[in-house]
């Protein structure tokens, strides 16, 4: 938990202003905490008195590391399909079980997914295990966590991975805090020491301005969560052949807080940017929601999606499902247009792994044209209507 001495608390708001999650208000002269705080300790690190402090539970130390091998993956059912990071994230496996001479499984909780096995074996596992219940067929934190904490018990994996989104963000967390494991977030790169079976962990750090790998020597399973699209699916090989259980639960796991109300897909908004080929951005650089305009005509004419900055989102021009970067989405598409984005470090996390970039932007000195594969310095509103007008031209 949080603890703040009131005794040495100057109310100078620094740390009201350095918590991104509106945790800590300065009230009466010193600083409050609620219950939004993440324990993500920024405000310890820039409170200049020292009046904050994180005091955590002691985690007991496993000895018994020998007894877990295999890696696992917990696949995501949602919208009556697998989602595409679960065979990303099969891929990675494959090669980490490989490499370490183990067993590669995965667990796939949902209503009725039976007809799905194949399709996981097919993408690489060894083992799928399903794990179907009328309660599982809407996503309920509390349950999924139950579950997962259940089959993790039982088959003592040495690593477990999940996808990056929202529902592997919500759910694995609560599970490594209840099996006592560590966990890293957000990993764009998984290698596994053959020695001593220990995971490394790369994940972007500091606002993305360093790579740092992490490791995970007392505990057991090492658990990461994988950002969509920045690991490759394996080609399926239909002639694999693998082994499918139907697990049971205990009842008590199945018991929920949680009362799902109805399931709503947003249809104003079906393109997901990390299942498209080109994508045309826009920034700041825009200065207006109007400029989306534009930036939808080209993506119409390219047959593309249209992504955004943080800036641009923040600024209420554009929704979120469109943001890049690090506090967005990652994508992968064979091109990418950056018009009026600057390419500060925290966007081009979620977007440099693109074959092709092209940037717009009228400062030649923007650090998007370092990673760009071809440049154009110039005003957006000029440059794009007349790449508008030659693909119309190209076209007839």
């Amino acid at each position: 938990m949080l603890i703040i001495h009131s005794d040495k608390c100057t109310a100078c708001g620094i740390c009201e202003t350095s918590c991104a999650f509106g945790a800590i208000t300065i009230q009466n002269d010193c600083a409050v905490v609620n219950e939004c705080c993440t324990l993500c300790g920024a405000c310890v690190e820039n409170c200049p008195t020292q009046a904050l402090s994180i005091e955590t539970a002691e985690k007991r130390k496993q000895v018994d590391i020998d007894n877990y091998s295999g890696i696992m993956v917990f696949a995501e059912y949602r919208h009556g399909d697998v989602a595409p990071v679960s065979y990303e994230l099969l891929g990675i496996g494959r090669k980490l079980a490989d490499k370490r001479g183990v067993k590669l499984s995965v667990v796939l909780p949902g209503g009725n997914v039976t007809s799905y096995a194949s399709g996981l074996i097919a993408a690489g596992a060894d083992t799928v295990l399903l794990v179907e219940h009328p309660m599982l067929e809407q996503f309920r934190e509390d349950i999924y966590a139950a579950v997962l904490e259940q089959v993790i018990g039982e088959h003592k994996p040495e690593v477990v991975l999940a996808g990056a989104t929202a529902i592997g963000r919500s759910v694995i967390p609560y599970v490594a805090n209840a099996i006592d494991a560590g966990l890293t977030a957000d990993c764009t790169r998984l290698e596994i020491r053959e020695e001593d079976g220990m995971l490394l962990q790369t994940r972007p750090a500091f606002g993305g301005n360093i790579m740092a790998t992490i490791e995970c020597p007392h505990t057991r399973p090492q658990m990461a969560t994988v950002r969509p699209k920045v690991m490759a699916p394996a080609v399926p090989d239909l002639s694999r052949t693998g082994e499918i259980f139907q697990v049971q639960v205990p009842e008590r796991c199945l018991q929920s807080k949680i009362e799902v109300l109805d399931s709503v897909i947003n249809h104003d908004d079906q393109v997901n940017i990390q299942e498209v080929e080109t994508l045309v951005a826009g920034g700041r650089g825009l200065e207006s929601e109007k400029g989306f305009t534009l930036i939808r005509a080209l993506a119409h004419e390219l047959g593309g999606a249209v992504a955004a900055s943080r800036a641009a989102v923040d600024s209420g021009w554009i929704p979120y499902p469109h943001q890049v970067g690090q506090t967005g989405k990652t994508v992968s598409p064979k091109l990418y247009i950056a018009c009026g984005i600057s390419g500060a470090v925290q966007h081009a996390v979620g977007m440099q792994s693109a074959e092709i970039v092209v940037a717009i932007n009228r400062d030649s000195e923007a650090p998007i044209f370092n990673i760009a594969t071809y440049g154009v310095v110039g005003d957006l509103y000029e440059v794009v209507p007349q790449l508008i007008k030659r693909l119309q031209e190209i076209k007839k």
